[in-house]
């Protein structure tokens, strides 16, 4: 089991997370305000971006293979690095869809 530092570019926010939790998991144990709601993979309330750094989040079904690469759903991501994230930001993919509403 290996430990990975989290850092949220946007609020200068770090810690720990192990490579068998999930992002979502280490910022409610240590009081760290990530949005969330399903906590399934589904509804992208806790999307972020991955400026630096891998995860694997295989059952993170609302984004594309692509978008897996560059986005993080905290409630399914697990580190496989040290990682950089940028609270708040969606998939060009899901921001075009709610346009057309």
């Amino acid at each position: 089991m290996a430990e990975y530092k989290v850092e949220y570019q946007d609020a200068g926010e770090s810690l720990e997370v192990s490579d068998k939790h999930t992002i979502l998991r280490g910022c409610l144990r240590d009081g760290i305000a990530q949005e969330y709601s399903c906590r399934v993979g589904m509804c992208l309330a806790c999307c972020a971006e991955i400026v630096q750094g891998e995860v694997v989040q295989p059952a993170a079904h609302a984004l594309t293979k692509e978008e897996r690469e560059r986005y993080a759903l905290t409630c399914m991501a697990r580190p496989q690095s040290d990682l950089i994230l940028k609270r708040g930001i969606y998939p060009p993919s899901i921001e075009l869809d709610q346009l057309k509403e």
